[in-house]
């Protein structure tokens, strides 16, 4: 018998993916995959016609979001398993950090303007439509515009988490984002600690509350992945995994290509029934 696969890191176009939540849905479908969960950035509105798709096509979608958290000017990524996205205080708080986001396009782009390159942000707002902005619309934007050779290039020479067109603006912290996530009914788990050099942090967001960790990811190595795999197993927290999916944003379509077994997901569910 086939084993069955779940990428639990996917997202669409409201946040910064290129799929409506239809189309990942039915993507993950002609990968073969089990379930998928869908993690927004900051956003749940693309929930509700995922899961729809999903009932219609035989695809178990996980309710998902990706909460951005802040600490000593570091951006930490936040996901949040079988949150129930119709509670009014997570959707109040979400809105405030999309709020918090357009107003750091602002703050970034007049940061791009004194390092001699002209952007404008209601351009990069439009350009980017109506969804929970991040720096790779900024970056894809300037793409466009000719400013950099690629996205990849915005974030090495200009906007990523150390260069000098920066800006860290979300103002909540690890702990009242975990927070935000158990009080929903959610599973809070640290995403991509490799990609984003997380390692000294995670011991405090396991005192924080932390239950899991995303040891398979498109950006970590198989030895990276092994290494969080044994610290979750030594701290008991959960494993999750996926590809990061943003559809063709970032060029290659990545749904299907990291994943998990179902039994991860079989795990999620026993911790969200039992806590």
């Amino acid at each position: 018998m086939k084993e069955r696969l779940a990428n639990l890191h996917v997202h669409t176009r409201y946040s910064d993916g290129s799929f409506t939540p239809e189309e990942a849905v039915r993507h993950a479908k002609e990968k073969g995959l089990a379930a998928i969960a869908i993690t927004d950035h900051d956003s749940i509105n693309g929930l509700e016609e995922a899961l729809r798709t999903g009932e219609e096509i035989g695809i178990e979608v996980i309710p998902g979001v990706e909460i951005s958290a802040e600490r000593e000017n570091k951006e930490i990524h936040m996901l949040g398993y079988y949150i129930d996205y119709k509670d009014s205080t997570l959707l109040e708080f979400l809105r405030g950090i999309r709020e918090d986001r357009k107003k750091r396009v602002y703050k970034m782009v007049e940061a791009l303007n004194q390092h001699g390159l002209s952007i404008n942000a209601g351009d990069v707002l439009e350009y980017a439509g109506d969804v929970s902005i991040s720096r790779l619309h900024i970056a894809q934007y300037m793409e466009a515009k000719g400013l950099v050779s690629s996205w990849r290039e915005a974030f090495k020479k200009y906007i990523g988490d150390t260069k000098p067109c920066y800006v860290s603006s979300f103002t909540y912290t690890p702990k009242e984002v975990i927070e935000a996530i158990k009080n929903a009914g959610g599973i809070a788990v640290i995403a991509h600690p490799g990609f984003d050099g997380l390692d000294k942090i995670i011991p405090q967001l396991v005192e924080d509350g932390i239950e899991g960790i995303e040891a398979f990811h498109t950006e970590h190595n198989a030895e990276t992945s092994r290494r969080y795999e044994e610290y979750a197993k030594e701290h008991n927290l959960l494993i999750t995994g996926g590809s990061d999916c943003h559809g063709t944003l970032k060029g290659k379509v990545l749904m299907g290509t990291t994943t998990v077994t179902y039994s991860y997901v079989e795990a999620l569910k026993r911790h969200v029934q039992y806590s």
